[in-house]
């Protein structure tokens, strides 16, 4: 399977909720946009490095448990 054919996904809605964190908390707490997260969160957006682990701190998890290739 080459590279093109893995999707990252994600669970950040997910997460995000259970903390009670709106999207717009979570993208002012990341240094983004609202819009970022909205499109990150539906699998439109691949974030960067640095901002998937500004998210990860935010939301208290690992890499790991938030994205991963399908």
């Amino acid at each position: 399977m080459t590279d093109a054919a893995h999707t990252l996904k994600n669970a950040v809605a997910a997460r995000r909720e259970e903390r009670g964190l709106t999207q717009l908390a979570l993208a002012e707490e990341c240094g983004v946009r609202r819009e970022t997260i909205v499109n990150l969160e539906r699998g439109r957006y691949n974030p960067s490095l640095r901002l998937a682990l500004k998210i990860c701190a935010a939301l208290g998890s690992k890499a790991e448990e938030l994205f991963w290739l399908e």
